[in-house]
C-alpha cells in the first residue's frame, strides 16, 4: 500500500486527460449548497470593522467553540478550532504518538489513506486489522492485534470507505483496548451527520482521557474548502500538546470561515440536514439498483458517502479503475488504495448527481 504518493489525484488527473466525458465519483467533495446562513454570514462579515480582520484567538471563536461544546456535550475547554479534520487528525494522531509509549499505530483495513500516509510521515510503524466484509471493525479482532507497541489506534465511524457505522458497544470496546494497552483512540467522526441508521454512537458518550474525537464542516455544510474542523480532548496534557502545536504551525484559523460556520449553526433550522442526508441517501439508493442489475457485491453503507463494489471477473486495482474511466466514463478509487481487505473492489462517492448516468454506464459496460 502506497500512501506518500497522493492517490486520489492520481485517479483525477488520469480521468481529466480522458478524452470523452467521465463522471466523477472519486472525491467526497459535496456537490450540494451550503446552508443559506452560512453565505449570509459571509456576507455579514465583508462589512465587518477592521479588527475583526485580525487574528482570532488560536483555538477559535469563543462563539463557536462554546456552540460546538453545547452540541457535543463536553466543556468548551476541550474544544480545539482546526484547520479542517485533517489538521485534527494530525494534533490528535501525532500527540498520541508522542506522548504514548510505543511505536505502532493500529489502522483499519480498509483505511482512509490519509491516516496510513500520516503514520509513516511521523515514523510510525502500522498494523492492519481487517474489517469484516460489512466493514465492521470487530474489537476482539482490535484487541488481538494491541500489544505494548501500540500507541494510538484510530477508527473512523460512519466509515470512510465501507460506509459502517460502529455501535455504542464497539466504541466503548475501542476504548478500553486503547486503555488497556496505554494507548490513544482516535475518533474520526466526521460523517456523523450522515447517519441512515439511527446507530451512531459517538466516543465522546465515554468518558476517558485516552480517547481524542475528531470531526468538522466540511461534509455538514458542503463547506470542505472553508477548513474548518475540531478536535475535542479530555486530556489535560494532550491538550495543551494539542494546542501548542496547533499555534507553532499555524499560528490560528480563518477567522470569516469561523465566524460564517458560527452563524450556520445558530441559524440553520434541522431541515437542511435532513433534506441532504435523504439527498445522499436517494443517490446511494440509485447506484446500487443498478449494481444489482449488473450482478456485483457490493456495501450498503449505513453511513457517509460511499458504495464499495466488486464486479464480476473485473479487479479492483489502478489499472482496472483507468479501464472503467476509459471505457465505460465513471471514474471510482481501487480498492487497492485503501488496504488489502478489499483490493478487489472499487469504492464510488455518491457526491454527484449524475448517479443515474454512471449507473446507466456501468450497467452498459458490464453487460
Amino acid at each position: 500500500m502506497d500512501y506518500e504518493t497522493p492517490q486520489f489525484y492520481r485517479v483525477m488527473q488520469y480521468a481529466a486527460r480522458s478524452d470523452r466525458d467521465v463522471v466523477d465519483m472519486v472525491s467526497g467533495s459535496p456537490d450540494w449548497d451550503p446552508p443559506a446562513a452560512l453565505r449570509d454570514g459571509l456576507r455579514a462579515y465583508a462589512n465587518a470593522p477592521a479588527d475583526d480582520y485580525q487574528y482570532p484567538p488560536s483555538v477559535g471563536l469563543r462563539p463557536l467553540r462554546e456552540e460546538i461544546a453545547r452540541r457535543r456535550g463536553v466543556p468548551v475547554e476541550q474544544v480545539i478550532v482546526t484547520n479542517g479534520a485533517g489538521e485534527a487528525n494530525h494534533l490528535a494522531m501525532t500527540g498520541g504518538f508522542e506522548a504514548f509509549d510505543g511505536s505502532e499505530i493500529l489502522l483499519a483495513d480498509p483505511v482512509y489513506p490519509y491516516y496510513a500516509g500520516r503514520a509513516n510521515f511521523i515514523g510510525a510503524e502500522t498494523r492492519y486489522v481487517a474489517a469484516q466484509t460489512d466493514g465492521q471493525l470487530d474489537p476482539s479482532a482490535l484487541r488481538e492485534a494491541a500489544s505494548e507497541e501500540t500507541s494510538v489506534i484510530v477508527v473512523n465511524s460512519p466509515n470512510n470507505p465501507t460506509g459502517a457505522v460502529y455501535p455504542e458497544s464497539s466504541i466503548r470496546d475501542f476504548v478500553a483496548i486503547a486503555e488497556d494497552y496505554d494507548a490513544l483512540l482516535v475518533c474520526d467522526e466526521v460523517y456523523d451527520h450522515f447517519d441512515y441508521s439511527g446507530k451512531f454512537a459517538s466516543a465522546l458518550d465515554v468518558d476517558s482521557d485516552q480517547r481524542i474525537v475528531t470531526d468538522a464542516f466540511s461534509k455538514t455544510m458542503a463547506v470542505t474548502g472553508l477548513r474548518v474542523g475540531y478536535v475535542i480532548i479530555e486530556g489535560d496534557s494532550l491538550r495543551e500538546r494539542a494546542r501548542t502545536r496547533h499555534m507553532l504551525t499555524n499560528v490560528t484559523g480563518s477567522r470569516p470561515a469561523q465566524y460564517a460556520v458560527a452563524h450556520a449553526l445558530e441559524s440553520t433550522p434541522p431541515r437542511y440536514y435532513t433534506e441532504v442526508r435523504k439527498r445522499v441517501r436517494d443517490r446511494i439508493d440509485r447506484l446500487t439498483d443498478s449494481l444489482d442489475d449488473i450482478g456485483a457485491v457490493y456495501t450498503d453503507p449505513d453511513g457517509g458517502f460511499y458504495v464499495m463494489a466488486r464486479f464480476p471477473e473485473f479487479g479492483g486495482g489502478f489499472d482496472a479503475v483507468y479501464e472503467l474511466i476509459d471505457e465505460a466514463g465513471v471514474a471510482g478509487m481501487p480498492g487497492a488504495a485503501f488496504g488489502e481487505s478489499f483490493e478487489e473492489w472499487i469504492r464510488f462517492a455518491v457526491c454527484t448527481d449524475r448517479v443515474e448516468t454512471a449507473g446507466a454506464r456501468l450497467e452498459a459496460y458490464f453487460e
